[in-house]
């Protein structure tokens, strides 16, 4: 007995050891399930042209600030420049944050902003879309069904960044090239 219980420690501390292949593994899943949506998601933001980055398409209003823009006849010119700077800082970390955690650079801040960003998007979907009066959208933990917008989907988003805060880029990684440069000076 105490040989099978010396092997399952041995094992296991070996997995304890390979924090790495964990936040690899992290970073590959926000790449494939993950960045495209969120670019995707940015592109419908954009005004025309090159300036587009700094003229957010109407549509990019109507998504960040549904209720304003329904209370401004969907005219964003009456919105104040506030409004402007949160749908272009929203437009762009679709687009900055998800490549910083692909690339493994300042993960761990980007995957926080992630974590604001995936928070600010839910509040602006119950509140701003009104899906509280959408119980199947909204959903509930420890419910049969595991498929809810909210509940289920944003929290496995939410752990998934989680991992990414805690425990990094991993072995593969712009920020690991980055410490062993700093390292070697």
């Amino acid at each position: 007995m105490n040989s099978l219980i010396s092997l399952y420690n041995s094992v296991t501390g070996a997995l304890d050891r390979a924090d790495g292949v964990l936040s690899t593994l992290a970073r590959f899943l926000f790449a494939a399930i993950f960045m495209l949506y969120f670019w995707t998601s940015g592109l419908t933001k954009l005004g025309d042209g090159i300036l587009g980055l700094f003229q957010p398409a109407l549509g990019a209003y109507a998504q960040i600030f549904p209720r304003a823009m329904e209370a401004a006849g969907y005219d964003a010119g009456q919105l104040s420049f506030l409004h402007t700077l949160v749908v272009m800082a929203g437009t762009w970390a679709e687009f900055i944050l998800p490549a910083l955690i692909v690339l493994g650079l300042a993960t761990r801040l980007a995957a926080l902003g992630m974590i604001g960003f995936v928070t600010l998007q839910t509040l602006t979907d119950l509140i701003g879309h009104n899906l509280w009066a959408e119980p199947d959208a909204v959903g509930a933990w420890f419910d049969r069904v595991p498929d809810a917008i909210i509940m289920d989907q944003r929290s496995l988003w939410m752990f998934l960044l989680i991992v990414l805060v805690l425990k990094g880029a991993g072995p593969l990684s712009l920020d690991r090239l980055v410490e062993r440069r700093l390292d070697a000076r």
